[in-house]
């Protein structure tokens, strides 16, 4: 009987040791993942991964108004629309015409009743008439060798008051994805490369920051340490822009 109860006895207390065994060996498993996590937290490196591409703008806004002044608002609405269709035809000859071309209505500003103080003699012509036509082109090399040449308007005796060209890409989305890969592949390169310096292996990521897509003149040179810039230099006004992101990515360092 006696037996028989030291051996109902002896069951539990395995079953109690195999538990508290099982308690010791997982609770050692996890202080030493967090010692473990605790030293890869103080041990990382934070790198940048520049990436830039050289594009070519896909479309031209080239803006051109002219003014005609005169005391007789019909000799100068006539003259407007001379202008305009002289204006026209250049663009035709030079192979830019139809839908790539906006004209906006011919306005007229009288002098005289916009004059603030009209107790004043009103000095000069009455009446200004504004003409504006818009090109809105895919043909970028053809707007800007057109653009070129608006003297050629000149020797006709149109004075342009506006003469402004835009030149735009809008490809970006296709280029983003290729690009931050490239990023974070030239930022991984950085950081094998500290790691190795200091006796260490790259590990997981720790931390990442794409950054921001600019788009600038193809001749614009980076001025600061991030690879970005501290001025604007006209970018709408160069057909060839680049393109160019800086990644932030910090890494785990490995023994």
């Amino acid at each position: 009987m006696i037996q028989e109860e030291g051996r109902s006895l002896i069951v539990p207390a395995a079953l109690l040791g195999a538990c508290l065994l099982l308690g010791l060996v997982v609770g050692g498993w996890l202080l030493g993942s967090e010692i473990r996590d605790i030293k890869l937290a103080d041990r990382s490196v934070t790198v940048k991964g520049l990436v830039e591409r050289t594009v070519k703008s896909d479309t031209a806004i080239w803006t051109m108004s002219f003014k005609e002044s005169s005391d007789d608002l019909e000799a100068g609405y006539a003259k407007a629309q001379a202008d305009q269709a002289t204006v026209l035809k250049f663009l035709a000859d030079h192979g830019i015409q139809g839908g790539d071309i906006a004209e906006k209505d011919i306005g007229v500003t009288d002098r005289l009743t916009s004059n603030v103080n009209s107790s004043q003699a009103l000095k000069g012509p009455r009446f200004i008439v504004e003409g504006t036509i818009v090109v809105n082109s895919k043909d970028v090399d053809r707007v800007g060798q057109t653009n070129a040449i608006t003297s050629d308007l000149l020797a006709q005796g149109i004075i342009l008051s506006t003469d402004t060209t835009v030149y735009k890409f809008t490809g970006l989305n296709a280029l983003k994805p290729d690009m931050i890969t490239e990023a974070t592949r030239n930022a991984r390169a950085s950081a094998a490369r500290f790691a190795a310096d200091s006796g260490a292996k790259v590990g997981s990521i720790r931390s990442a920051s794409q950054g921001v897509f600019s788009i600038t003149a193809a001749n614009e040179v980076s001025t600061n340490e991030d690879g970005g810039f501290n001025s604007e230099q006209q970018a709408d006004s160069s057909i060839m822009k680049k393109v160019r992101v800086v990644s932030t990515i910090d890494y785990y360092l490995l023994n």
